[in-house]
């Protein structure tokens, strides 16, 4: 996720380098082309680009709307993930006696390794090795580790419920917080899973070229310089735009517009470990670069 407080323009530029240079040598190209003696003859009343240029503003702001809504909900989702995960920890050391500790203690680890599994499975990483030692000493293989995870956690509320240290109220509270925590990793699933239409993409991106096309013949020929700088400029900022909700419909893809899913399990793991006494907090560092993962 980009920090406010530093955001570097050379990631942008990086990223909208490759359109932007096409559009202004298409734009360019044009441009000069309608210095030829038969193109000059041809006249399109401004009205026409003007009316192009509304059209693909508003499917641009419709795009970008589209792009944020989805950048937000995973946000938003994992802003849940961090609170299920404490109230998890808070019922299970409120509903267990003290005399059942290594209980209490296995639920934390598997809590903190899930939130790891799930945001590296999110991204199509290989587990970390924290992730890799508990799957193998627990012996844990499946395709969806993250859904195995939260099996085991709902088999120990049941064991849980069947000794008697829990009651049948308990054990319902345990279940809906544990199936809260399925839904918000359905969710990001179905996020993950959903490709943006290309043939939205593709509209948006002729619609642009289209634009640049007929915008020089409803300009006037007399001064070629402004008309190549108008041309070109609007056409990037069209591109840049569109490259911008690009970027943002996809929050899983191990970028730095990405939602930070390290970083919020690193505050789950850190959460979990205070409030279970466990040594070796973990100490949020200060973020040097202009993004956090």
């Amino acid at each position: 996720m980009l920090l406010n407080r530093k955001i570097s323009i050379w990631y942008f530029i990086n990223e909208v380098k490759k359109p932007v240079f096409f559009v202004c040598l298409f734009g360019l190209f044009i441009s000069i082309m309608d210095l030829h003696p038969i193109l000059q003859k041809i006249s399109i009343p401004p009205s026409i680009p003007a009316l192009l240029g509304t059209a693909v503003s508003l499917l641009l702001a419709f795009r970008t709307a589209q792009s944020y809504e989805r950048w937000w909900e995973a946000r938003t989702i994992w802003g849940a993930i961090v609170n299920d995960s404490r109230t998890l920890l808070r019922q299970i050391i409120q509903f267990v006696p003290e005399n059942n500790n290594n209980m209490i203690r296995e639920f934390a680890d598997r809590q903190i390794i899930w939130v790891y599994a799930l945001g590296e499975s999110l991204r199509k990483q290989p587990f970390s090795p924290s992730v890799q030692a508990y799957l193998y000493i627990n012996g844990i293989k499946g395709q969806n580790i993250p859904n195995i995870l939260l099996d085991r956690h709902s088999e120990m509320v049941k064991q849980l419920a069947r000794d008697g240290i829990v009651t049948n109220f308990n054990q319902f509270q345990l279940n809906e917080t544990i199936a809260r925590l399925c839904d918000s990793m359905g969710k990001c699933e179905r996020i993950k899973n959903t490709v943006f239409p290309r043939s939205y993409s593709l509209l948006v991106h002729t619609l642009i070229y289209v634009f640049a096309a007929i915008l020089p013949f409803g300009m006037d020929d007399s001064q070629l310089i402004v008309e190549i700088v108008i041309t070109m400029l609007l056409s990037i900022v069209f591109v840049a735009i569109e490259k911008t909700a690009i970027i943002m419909q996809d929050p899983f893809e191990n970028t730095p517009v990405d939602t930070p899913m390290t970083a919020l399990a690193q505050t789950i793991e850190s959460n979990i470990r205070e409030m279970t006494g466990m040594e070796n907090v973990p100490i949020k560092n200060k973020q040097q670069l202009y993004y956090q993962m």
